[in-house]
């Protein structure tokens, strides 16, 4: 089975590249590789894709060795698994508020004795069948749960009161702050600033022996978040085209004195 880069990272003590995709892009895939970050974060929560087009976002970065951390739309078991069949490394869960939430995500994606996920080994995860049915001594099952990580995101006061039990977790491999939705929330709370819950996070984390990560954006802000010990940081994304489109732009007004 396909080892996880994310996760090699992860326990080698380092910090994983990740980049953002919410569209259907498939040359994007090529270039992430190239450009040496571990994993993608294939946004299904606020993007819309239909199945056969994840499915072959999924085969590209097989292919090309990067690995998929998937935000997904849904908790619905079946589905959370079937991605993981066509592909997926892992899961980057929304709103992973208290510990009953993080154990019934970490029962839906893992084989027992971890959690209860349904076993077909015939999907893109096991070669097909040929890791699981062919093989008279596969290790698929306990390969999958080692190789397939889940991160719980942080959005809300209500997990920062948890955040010491989600942690405890067993198959939660990752908090990530969203800070975006945390800041939001935050401001209506007496809780305390963005800064404050990412220390909080980052202490959680090196406590109970989990990693913890965060959208990295400008270099002082990535730069913080790596001393502070983030063992994965997400910068650069699709989105980015917009900077080339605007340095083009400018480009031309200079050139054709317009603007």
């Amino acid at each position: 089975m396909r080892k996880s880069k994310v996760l090699q990272k992860i326990r080698n003590g380092q910090c994983a590249r990740i980049c953002g995709l919410g569209h259907y892009l498939p040359f994007f895939i090529r270039f992430a590789s190239l450009n040496r970050y571990d994993g993608i974060w294939l946004d299904l929560e606020h993007r819309c894709m239909d199945t056969r087009e994840v499915q072959s976002l999924l085969s590209m970065m097989r292919h090309n060795d990067i690995d998929c951390m998937l935000r997904p739309p849904t908790r619905d078991r079946t589905r959370l698994y079937r991605y993981l069949e066509d592909g997926a490394t892992g899961f980057m869960f929304p709103f992973v508020d208290d510990v009953a939430v993080a154990r019934s995500l970490v029962e839906a994606v893992k084989y027992p004795p971890l959690g209860n996920r349904g076993i077909d080994g015939a999907g893109l995860d096991a070669d097909y069948g040929l890791d699981f049915f062919l093989d008279r001594e596969s290790t698929y099952l306990e390969d999958a749960n080692r190789e397939t990580f889940v991160v719980a995101q942080i959005e809300t006061p209500k997990a920062l009161s948890n955040l010491d039990e989600i942690a405890q977790v067993d198959g939660i491999d990752l908090l990530f702050v969203g800070p975006g939705d945390l800041a939001a929330r935050l401001e209506h709370s007496d809780m305390g600033d963005l800064d404050a819950a990412v220390e909080r996070v980052a202490e959680a984390a090196q406590k109970h022996g989990k990693a913890w990560g965060i959208p990295g954006g400008p270099p002082e802000a990535v730069e913080k978040y790596h001393k502070m010990g983030a063992q994965m940081i997400a910068n650069a994304g699709d989105f980015g085209v917009f900077k080339l489109l605007e340095a083009g732009a400018e480009d031309f007004d200079r050139i054709l004195g317009e603007g």
